[in-house]
């Protein structure tokens, strides 16, 4: 779907899709990435000043899940196993981070794991 196409949110309400956001996902669960900025707390972590670095540009995490906010941006849950980091997980937008190793269709293996498994 590309990113100019609206969609309808809850009773009718209607947004345009994120702009810096792919159609498809453009990570998959399990995926090495690296932070390509530092997060900084924005008031929703209760335990450091607004503007203080929770991790820093640079850390290594792995996608731990994904999920829509607005049903408009896509997050992916990160784990970052840094151990200066002051959080582990932390929700992270597309170009905020980089693949540390290629894209795999995980979805396209299983299927054609279960054709040549059921061939047999």
């Amino acid at each position: 779907m590309p990113a100019s196409e609206e969609v309808v949110l809850h009773n009718n309400v209607m947004a345009k899709l994120s702009g810096k956001d792919e159609a498809k996902a453009k990570f998959f669960l399990g995926q090495k990435v690296k932070l390509l900025e530092d997060v900084k707390n924005d008031g929703t972590y209760p335990y450091l000043k607004i503007g203080d670095v929770m991790i820093k540009k640079g850390s290594v995490g792995y996608i731990r899940g994904m999920g829509e906010f607005l049903q408009v941006i896509r997050v992916y849950e990160v784990h970052f196993l840094d151990a200066e980091a002051v959080i582990e997980v932390i929700g992270c937008r597309e170009h905020e981070l980089e693949a540390m190793e290629p894209y795999r269709d995980l979805e396209a293996e299983e299927t054609e794991w279960m054709i040549d498994h059921y061939k047999k």
